[in-house]
């Protein structure tokens, strides 16, 4: 097995990032995140209790915070933040974070009230605002209609930290989004609190004794993923 390292530079939004960027940058740690609930909770379904803000799976139980809603006859996303009337105050923190975000890097995506969407970008504002502020993960359920988002605000869920895990991981999220592969790579590397070395057209990411090599292409796309296990 190996230990974990500790981040040594800050993964950070700048002013001016794009939402692709910002993507890049957390959606692997959010994507990590959603792998190890779903371990956790298996194949039982989330019922919210929107009046105490708790979602639970049968006996699990998690405080959550109130992301947003997806209209999908309107196609639209709106954040709660600018909904305070329907959540309350206390739901709504986190989706208000992610405003303060939007305006002070200049994301309309997250400041912004309402956004023509689709259900799957959807899911990507929710991967970034988990990867972002660091939460347990998100889940949508279905409500009157309604496809809430929430953020489940608690770090009791196991973590799965495999080496295999991590590798399959990465492919997964930068097969099946839009973002910069190697970007991602470093991002997701380093918010682990692994060590990464970049190198011309490739990078290894250490894992304790283990190691990920990634090879990229001249525009920064995969072009090879390598395991070598630490008995290896």
């Amino acid at each position: 097995m190996f230990t974990l390292k500790t981040v040594e530079e800050p993964i950070v939004i700048r002013e001016g990032d794009s939402f692709k960027l910002v993507l890049s940058k957390y959606g692997a740690i959010a994507l990590d995140k959603q792998e190890n609930l779903y371990e956790y909770i298996g194949d039982v379904e989330g019922d919210l209790d929107l009046d105490n803000g708790i979602l639970s799976f049968g006996d699990i139980q998690f405080p959550v915070q109130v992301l947003g809603f997806f209209n999908d006859d309107l196609k639209q996303w709106s954040w709660a933040w600018d909904s305070e009337d329907i959540f309350g105050a206390d739901l709504i923190k986190v989706a208000a974070e992610m405003k303060q975000a939007g305006i002070d890097a200049g994301i309309p995506e997250f400041s912004s009230p309402i956004i023509q969407a689709d259900f799957n970008a959807c899911h990507t504002l929710s991967m970034a605002t988990v990867g972002i502020l660091d939460l347990g993960a998100y889940y949508a359920i279905n409500e009157d209609g309604l496809d809430i988002f929430v953020a489940i605000d608690s770090d009791e869920i196991p973590e799965n930290n495999s080496v295999v895990k991590f590798k399959d991981t990465f492919y997964t999220f930068q097969k099946n989004f839009k973002v910069y592969s190697r970007i991602a790579f470093d991002a997701y590397t380093r918010l682990k609190g692994y060590k990464i070395k970049h190198h011309d057209d490739f990078d290894v990411a250490y894992l304790g004794e283990s190691r990920i090599i990634v090879g990229f292409t001249q525009r920064g796309n995969v072009r090879t993923i390598q395991m070598l296990l630490e008995e290896e």
